[in-house]
């Protein structure tokens, strides 16, 4: 048994000194790369690489596809690749008005350049190599799009639209890349035939903030190809925007076979950059000497000026719980008012029961619990109804308040005018006196009736005391003209209130 353990941690040191023998050589390639400023040349152009359908290319990005129908575009390298590992950061932006888009943005590595207008989001269908595909719109009604995939094609099958490729896809990932406040980004590498997605969701301007999507072994790309950027929309639009697309070469070297010089060297070697530091530190003490006002303490100048970010986070946090902090008390505070004001209603509530029960109320003391009532003879609704019918009592009564009050505002006027000579309504006037003659009328008919012989044969058969008198037709026509003079009143009332609209 021990032997196996010294077998099993040999191998482990083994293989821990070939993968620290082997280091990544990384080179960018900029005849694979577009990026701004001045990412389009005057003519429209974009150096060493190719675009067509309806993309449109600027300084500053390449819109693969306008937000607008069936609109598809690609950009494609005029070169093939010339090296067999790569990583591709792509920084794009897919925005649109609707809560949903369509249809998607694709990366390509493939074996020959395809369309500028093709069938999968742009591109030739049956290619040749690899498709990263950014789909944005759920064909499959499975609700699972926005969704970053990886298919493989060896130039044979066709893109099943109705499915999104779930069943062609090699790898993939369930991510949102719609209307986000910053670019989003994808890091596609393929070293050693193992393909590795990192995608920076667009939440911060952060560089460093990627998150694995993917990775997938034993993936056979073919050598010499294409890369390429597609997207295309349908029924719904996306406008599709790549910033840029940085290319960078990874080639693989052995420390052990570039290590040519002899220990010798590197001890000369070491020994003159000592000896180049400690002529540099004196350098720099015999100018503090020489400029003691000019020259500050370099090592704790900045100290003060800026923070690490651990204090940063530390700061962050202490303000956070002090927020916090702050919150509770004034919601602690705002409690104690409640459970105060609580308190009091329940005593008063307590103190009107007990007096109309006739009994006597104990005083309640701080901290004690407030008295049990067993039930209130008025429920909380009756309360809420007299409070109502109180308040459209009071309503109702300034109501009455200004009617009287303009009544009497107009009797005072029109006293003042029969005395002081202001000038009164002509239609009022003519109302009066058609009311007047009216009644004027009536008297003489009522006159002539009585002085009639008919009316002296009638009066033997009429009772004295159940026949009209003529203090009782006074009295009538006095209270028709009170009721007259009153409507009058009350007419100009709303003729002056209509007129304050105008």
């Amino acid at each position: 048994m021990y032997s196996i353990k010294l077998l099993f941690c040999a191998l482990l040191l083994c293989f821990s000194a070939r993968a620290n023998s082997q280091t990544v050589h990384r080179r960018f390639e900029y005849k694979y790369s577009f990026k701004p400023p001045y990412l389009a040349q005057k003519d429209g152009s974009v150096p060493f690489w190719e675009y067509g359908g309806n993309a449109i290319a600027s300084g500053e990005s390449v819109r693969l596809a306008p937000s607008l129908r069936s609109q598809k575009g690609a950009i494609w390298t005029k070169q093939p690749v010339n090296f067999d590992w790569w990583e591709v950061d792509v920084m794009f932006k897919v925005t649109g008005r609707g809560r949903i888009g369509a249809d998607g943005l694709a990366f390509w590595y493939t074996s020959a350049r395809g369309d500028y207008t093709g069938e999968v989001f742009g591109s030739s269908d049956r290619w040749n190599g690899l498709a990263v595909i950014f789909d944005s719109f759920d064909n499959d009604n499975k609700h699972n799009n926005p969704y970053i995939m990886a298919v493989l094609n060896d130039g044979t099958k066709v893109f099943d639209h109705k499915s999104d490729g779930s069943m062609q896809m090699l790898s993939g990932c369930l991510r949102d890349f719609r209307n986000k406040p910053f670019p989003t980004r994808a890091r596609i590498e393929y070293y050693q035939n193992t393909l590795t997605v990192h995608f920076h969701n667009g939440m911060t301007n952060n560089e460093a903030d990627y998150e694995l999507c993917f990775r997938a072994e034993n993936v056979v790309l073919p050598r010499g190809g294409y890369f390429g950027l597609s997207a295309a929309t349908g029924g719904l639009a996306d406008d599709h925007d790549v910033v840029h697309l940085l290319t960078t070469s990874l080639h693989s070297t052995q420390q052990a076979g570039g290590q040519q010089i002899s220990n010798d060297e590197q001890q000369k070697l070491s020994q003159e950059y000592q000896e180049y530091q400690r002529k540099l530190d004196q350098q720099k003490e015999d100018y503090r000497k020489e400029h003691p006002d000019e020259v500050r303490d370099k090592e704790g100048e900045f100290e003060d000026w800026f923070e690490s970010d651990g204090q940063r986070e530390l700061r962050q946090i202490f303000q956070g719980q002090g927020q916090i902090h702050d919150v509770l008390r004034e919601l602690n505070k705002k409690v104690d008012e409640v459970i105060g004001k609580q308190m009091n209603s329940l005593s008063m509530l307590s103190a009107v029961y007990s007096h109309a029960q006739g009994q006597p109320v104990a005083a309640q003391q701080p901290g004690q619990a407030p008295m049990q009532m067993g039930g209130l003879p008025v429920a909380r609704h009756d309360w809420d109804a007299l409070v109502a019918n109180n308040q459209i009592i009071i309503n109702t009564i300034a109501e009455l308040k200004g009617f009287i009050i303009e009544v009497s505002r107009k009797a005072d006027g029109i006293a003042a005018a029969g005395g002081g000579g202001t000038a009164i309504n002509p239609q009022f006037l003519s109302e009066m006196r058609d009311s007047l003659q009216q009644v004027q009328q009536t008297v003489n008919g009522v006159a002539q009736r009585i002085s009639s012989p008919a009316h002296a044969a009638a009066q033997t058969a009429c009772p004295t005391p159940s026949c009209v008198g003529l203090t009782a037709l006074i009295m009538v026509v006095t209270s028709q003209l009170v009721v007259m003079f009153l409507y009058n009143l009350y007419k100009e009332r709303k003729e002056a209130q209509a007129k304050k609209f105008f």
